[in-house]
């Protein structure tokens, strides 16, 4: 299954939910595993983004509803990257 790498930055919305309700992002992980993505790990991160997580999609139509659905909701934004593993990225460029 094809990984890709979710980078989220909470609106103040989102940052206002997670303080109430912390369990949120565990919440949203179920949410989105119901659509067919598994999370693999995740991270909460200091910088310009809050949260990287690295999740498994079948296909890329897949991962876009994902994106898609979860910015909709006003609370997060998120820039989502395809991600090849080394040895198929050194593979290729070897071919």
């Amino acid at each position: 299954m094809p990984t890709y790498i979710l980078l989220s930055k909470l609106t103040d919305d989102g940052a206002a939910t997670l303080r109430k309700n912390p369990g949120r992002v565990q919440e949203v992980n179920r949410e989105i595993e119901k659509l067919g993505v598994k999370v693999r790990e995740q991270y909460a991160v200091l910088g310009p983004y809050d949260f990287v997580n690295v999740v498994d999609a079948p296909d890329t139509a897949t991962i876009t509803r994902v994106s898609i659905e979860l910015g909709a909701r006003g609370s997060v934004q998120i820039t989502t990257l395809a991600a090849i593993p080394l040895n198929e990225f050194v593979g290729a460029l070897e071919s």
